[in-house]
Parts: structure tokens; sequence; C-alpha cells
């Protein structure tokens, strides 16, 4: 049944007419929206924040991973777009994408994955550090080669899944000078690959009907709603608890900026139990929005020490 629905969201790909006299801006458009540009912006975020930590100023290298490693995840996103062309048909939520949508044919959006990834590799290259271009590549591959086939047949994909989360701040640091057998950074990797899994799993519950439309592996098959309540929750203080812990590691060092995060980290657990006794009253769109904020707000606090040394020096 899953693959008659999916060849059958292909076929209907096939027949969808292509336009081929698009403006430049309307071609910009496109490519943004194939490579999920404001998503792959976090990770950029992230890589910049480990660059900052290693290097403890913001200099004009920085510019080398931050933009390589948001035109990897552009194309890592392009990519997946074009894997997942047939089942995004049958979704709401993403048949509006370029190629189900028909504005883009499969074999153009293969090209500019394909082109979005390669420049973002030769810039790692460019900027001499083997190992982060590794790093990248090694992200990328574990995306396309192993989330995105697991997604497909576990409902679990999301727990390896989020291993590329914690990449691009292993990344940026590498770039700015750091060891990656230096534990420090592996306590922030460690905040960023527990994020990804509430992050994830929040955004399918909210979708969960169009999962099984697509005929794909949910959780929601697997336990009942009171058990992922219970799973979810876990993993919501598991991340705060990795959030709170990070100046153990010694990055943050100004008491404001402890306090601020101590404030920012009470907050998430309150959100967290709040969902958990009132699960029925609590919009998932927006428990999913408040843990994207409390991420955000941990990499700003990292970087906050090192924001006032500003400097564009080579």
């Amino acid at each position: 049944m899953k693959e008659a629905r999916v060849m059958s969201g292909a076929v209907s790909a096939r027949n969808l007419t292509i336009r081929h006299d698009y403006s430049w801006k309307e071609w910009l458009s496109l490519i943004l929206h194939l490579g999920k540009a404001k998503i792959s912006l976090f990770a950029t975020l992230s890589t910049a924040t480990g660059y900052l930590l290693a290097s403890g100023s913001v200099t004009i290298h920085i510019l080398v991973p931050t933009v390589a490693v948001w035109l990897l995840a552009c194309g890592a996103c392009a990519l997946n777009q074009y894997q997942d062309r047939a089942i995004d048909q049958l979704m709401e939520r993403t048949k509006s994408r370029p190629i189900p949508s028909g504005r883009l044919n499969p074999e153009t959006a293969l090209s500019i994955s394909f082109g979005l990834t390669l420049l973002g590799s030769l810039i790692l290259l460019c900027g001499k550090d083997h190992l982060a271009t590794g790093l990248g590549v090694f992200a990328v591959f574990w995306y396309i080669l192993i989330y995105t086939p697991l997604k497909q047949r576990t409902a679990f994909a999301t727990i390896p899944g989020a291993l590329v989360g914690a990449i691009p701040p292993l990344l940026g640091w590498v770039s700015g000078g750091g060891s990656m057998l230096d534990p420090r950074i592996w306590g922030v990797a460690l905040f960023f690959f527990m994020w990804q899994v509430p992050h994830f799993w929040l955004l399918l519950l909210d979708h969960a009907g169009d999962y099984e439309k697509a005929g794909l592996p949910s959780i929601v098959r697997i336990f009942s709603s009171d058990q992922m309540r219970r799973i979810l929750f876990v993993w919501l203080l598991s991340t705060g608890v990795c959030g709170f812990s990070i100046p153990l590691f010694g990055f943050i060092r100004l008491p404001l900026v402890r306090y601020l995060l101590l404030v920012a980290t009470l907050w998430f657990f309150w959100n967290a139990a709040h969902f958990f006794i009132h699960s029925q009253r609590v919009a998932l769109r927006s428990l999913f929005t408040k843990v994207n904020i409390y991420a955000f707000l941990v990499l700003f606090l990292l970087s906050f020490e090192r924001l006032p040394s500003l400097t564009l020096r080579h």
C-alpha cells in the first residue's frame, strides 16, 4: 500500500507542467525554497558559535566555515527534497515544495543540490582545513544516506538523524583553531544533538495525519498519547539540563550571562512541565517554536562574551 501511494505520487509529479521562463528573482526564490535556506541558517549560526568559542573573537576567516556550512546544509536539504519528491506530494505540509508543486523538475533540483554541496565543500577546502571539510561532507552523507532512508523504515530515525545537528558547532570549533579532542565542545555538540529530537518529534506530532497519509512510520502508531507525552517530557528536560550544564565546560564566565542562561532554562522547564500537565491544551506548534527559541538563546548567550571583541582582522 505504501509503495502504491508513493508510485502514484511519482506519476502525478511527472505529469506536472514545469515552467522554464522564470526571472532571476524567481529562480533565486526557488533555490532558497529548495535548500530550506531559513532552516539551514540555524546550522550556520551554530557553526559561527563554535568558531567564536574556539577563536575568542570574530575575524574575516569566520566567513569560510559559516558560508560553507550554509551551502552544504542547503545542498543537503535540496537533495533530500529530490529523494522525497514522491512522498512530499502526498503530504499537505510539503506538497507546495518546488518539485511536487511542479515549479521545478527533479533533474534540475538534483543539479542544484549537487552544485550547492560542491561549492560548500570547495570553500572549506580553500580554507585549508581538511578536518572541517571532512566533517561537512560527513554531515551531508549522514543526512542523505543514513537519515533519509531510515525515516521510511523506522519511526526512530530522528535519533541517529540528530547527529547532523551536532556537527556544525564542531566544524566551527575546528575552523576556529580548536581541537576535536577538547571535551568542552562536545558538551555543546551534545546539547544540539539532544535538541534535535524534541524539535523533530514535535513537528511530526503536529503533522501526524500527513505522515500517516504518506505511509511513513510514525511514533504515534507505536506509543499512546500518554506515553508520548512522558517521552517528550524526558527529552525536553534532558535538553534543558544539557543547555544549563554548558557553563560547567568553561565557556560562560560572566555572572550576568550565567543568570540569563538560568532564567532561559527555567522558562524552558516551565513550558516542558506545562506540556506534561496540560498536554491536551498545549499547541504543539507553540511548543515547537519555544524549543527553537531556547536553542537560539543558548547560541546567543554562548557567543555574547566574545561579541564585544568584534574585529574584522586578517
